[in-house]
């Protein structure tokens, strides 16, 4: 995988976009600064619930507006919005497993940001994620059309995370039980 992202910087604004997306570039340990004292203020579960909603609606936005501008559809979008992030220095993502039809899919996470930023630190650190997968899974669903083999809404939840001494984070899709 090439880490090359076209980013455009408009001379008059300053602001920064990739496709067609607007953009903000801080340094992982600002983020993770920041995640860390929403976290410890808020409470990890309040602020897991909070992360998970906004993570989903992001997700299913970005595959809209990516779709539209890359003129791709179905798995093909959750594909590149795993490259993106990877790209972007979250993390290295990879699809072990996906079935739309089933909202199913297993996603693989290597050299996490969130366990790179906070050496020494254990337990499920990357829950942050979770939303996305949950929310890119939903988009191609209902992006698809074909309402005969479209899954169930889905949800998302980290299985197991590299900070527990795993070789990886593993985040898993399943349908959402109503």
């Amino acid at each position: 995988m090439q880490p090359q992202l076209p980013i455009d910087v408009d001379p008059q604004t300053g602001v920064w976009t990739t496709d067609a997306l607007p953009m903000l570039y801080v340094p992982r340990h600002f983020f993770t600064n920041n995640h860390v004292a929403v976290e410890e203020a808020l409470g990890r579960d309040a602020y897991a619930e909070i992360l998970y909603k906004a993570g989903y609606k992001s997700a299913y936005h970005w595959c809209e507006k990516e779709a539209k501008q890359h003129g791709i559809n179905g798995m093909a979008v959750f594909e590149h919005y795993l490259t993106r992030l990877s790209q972007r220095g979250w993390g290295l993502f990879h699809i072990v497993e996906a079935d739309p039809s089933t909202s199913h899919a297993r996603i693989q996470l290597h050299h996490s940001s969130f366990v790179l930023a906070q050496p020494g630190k254990a337990g499920k650190l990357c829950y942050m994620f979770a939303g996305w997968f949950a929310g890119a899974m939903d988009w191609v669903n209902d992006a698809s059309g074909d309402h005969a083999t479209t899954g169930p809404r889905s949800r998302s939840r980290e299985s197991q995370c590299a900070a527990e001494g795993c070789t990886c984070c593993i985040f898993e899709v399943s349908p959402l039980v109503a």
